[in-house]
This record gives structure tokens, C-alpha cells and sequence, in this order.
């Protein structure tokens, strides 16, 4: 049996048992596995892994491991410019644009609400998943380890906290989405785009309440719901503002 050391580093502790995190360990394998396979054989889905040095030197995941290596494996770097090393991943996207499993659904509305385009429905199975994620160019946000280790998958992010609300914070630092909002472009029920329309024109619609207090609506493009500047609105512009002015510097968003 050959033997070769990692340190994980970061963020990347979080996927590995205590006694593995923040430290360096010995790692037992046969033969000469791809570096891929090793880091994913650990528990580090290769989506969250920007930079893997061997002995030093920067490799791509096709590197085959060998007995004595001393590997060093880093998260994605948002703010550290490495281009002069190796990038594991394909080019960022210029658009950042999810996708999110059935377990993340307010997660999904949060994100629309702040313009980002984001795809849920809660019956994506992972093979659909995986496969939008791909053919659209979206970073699939989950909470299952293994949908990210699917070598379909290039771009995904494991999202570690439970709470929607601070899942979104955590979203929005870990792809430094702080300056990016566009709030009130996207439908929070379907994530189509939203239109200016007349009162005329939705006056059907109207409850008599909202027909009496209100003259501005938007409408989905997509499945036609009508969104207008109510108490709801009021509370959401709360939130955004709470999110600006913590940045994800430990406060938490007001509740909505």
C-alpha cells in the first residue's frame, strides 16, 4: 500500500471528520488514481477545489498520485488573483447563474428576489440537475455532497448552513455577489422576468383593496403573476438593505 500526505485548507476542512481538518494526514491508496479521484475519495467534491499543489507544484486533476506526495488542496479563490497557476476549473462564469436541488427552495426565491437568475423546481432529480447545470453554464448550489462529485458538474457549491435566510448570506460571499443586485427584475415563484404593465390592463385582476391603494405593478412574462409595491415589498427592501449594509460581516438579515 502507497501513502501520500494532504492538507485541505480553509473551507474545505468542513467536508472532512475532525481529526482530518486543518492538519496535514496520510492517505492510502493502490496503483496511481487520478489526484481527482483521491481528493474525491476523501470527501471533497473536485467543485469546490480551485488549486491542488504537489509537491509544490501546481497539477490539473488528471495527475496521478504517487507514493511520498505532498499535496496541498485549495478552495475556489474569489479574491486572490492565481492565474499564473493552475485553475482546476473552467473559466469563470460571466454571468453567475444558479441552479438548486429540492432542498433549497427559499434559498431560490431569496436569490431571485435579488435579481439572479435561478432555476428550482421541486422535482429536479440529480441527473437533471447536473445536466442544466452543465448545459446552461449554472453553478449548482446543493446539499448533497454527492450530486457535486458527478464529473457532469462543473461548476457547484455545497451549502453548508440550514437557515435560508443566512444561506443566502453565505451564497452571496462565498461568489462576492455583494455589488451585483438587481432587486425586483426576477419572479420569486417561477424566476421568469418582470415587466412594467397598466393598471388598466390588470384591473381584473384587483382585489378592490389593491385597486384603491395602488397604481405601479409588474408582471411575470413568464406566468403571469403581479407583484406591486404592498407591505411585502416593504419588508423585502428591508432585508436587502440589512444584507448591503452587513456585506456578511456577522450580522444577520432581518427577518422576513
Amino acid at each position: 500500500m502507497l501513502t501520500a500526505s494532504f492538507r485541505f485548507y480553509a473551507e474545505l476542512n468542513d467536508f472532512l471528520p475532525r481529526e482530518r481538518r486543518y492538519t496535514p494526514f496520510d492517505y492510502a491508496f493502490q496503483g496511481r488514481p487520478a489526484i481527482k479521484d483521491a481528493v474525491e475519495a476523501i470527501g471533497v467534491p473536485h467543485t469546490e477545489v480551485d488549486l491542488i499543489l504537489v509537491n509544490g507544484e501546481s497539477v490539473d486533476f488528471t495527475y496521478g498520485l504517487c507514493d511520498g506526495d505532498q499535496v496541498g488542496v485549495y478552495p475556489v479563490f474569489e479574491s486572490l488573483d492565481i492565474t499564473p497557476l493552475v485553475h482546476l476549473r473552467p473559466e469563470p462564469l460571466r454571468v453567475t447563474r444558479f441552479v438548486l436541488d429540492i432542498h433549497l427552495g427559499r434559498l431560490a426565491r431569496y436569490l431571485r428576489m435579488l435579481g439572479f437568475d435561478s432555476r428550482y423546481q421541486n422535482d429536479f432529480h440529480d441527473d437533471v440537475l447536473a445536466r442544466i447545470s452543465n448545459k446552461e453554464k449554472r453553478v449548482l448550489l446543493t446539499k448533497d455532497r454527492g450530486l457535486l462529485k458527478r464529473s457532469q458538474v462543473t461548476h457547484g457549491y455545497y451549502v453548508r448552513e440550514v437557515h435560508p435566510r443566512v444561506q443566502l448570506v453565505e451564497v452571496l460571499k462565498r461568489f462576492d455577489l455583494f455589488g451585483s443586485f438587481h432587486p425586483f427584475q426576477r419572479c420569486m415563484r417561477c424566476n421568469g422576468l418582470l415587466e412594467a404593465v397598466s393598471k388598466e390592463d390588470v384591473f381584473d385582476q384587483l382585489q378592490p383593496g389593491t385597486r384603491e391603494a395602488y397604481d405601479e405593478f409588474r408582471r411575470c412574462v413568464d406566468c403571469g403573476q403581479l407583484y406591486w409595491r404592498g407591505s411585502h415589498y416593504e419588508r423585502m427592501m428591508r432585508l436587502i438593505e440589512g444584507i448591503r449594509a452587513s456585506k456578511g460581516q456577522g450580522a444577520e438579515p432581518p427577518y422576513i
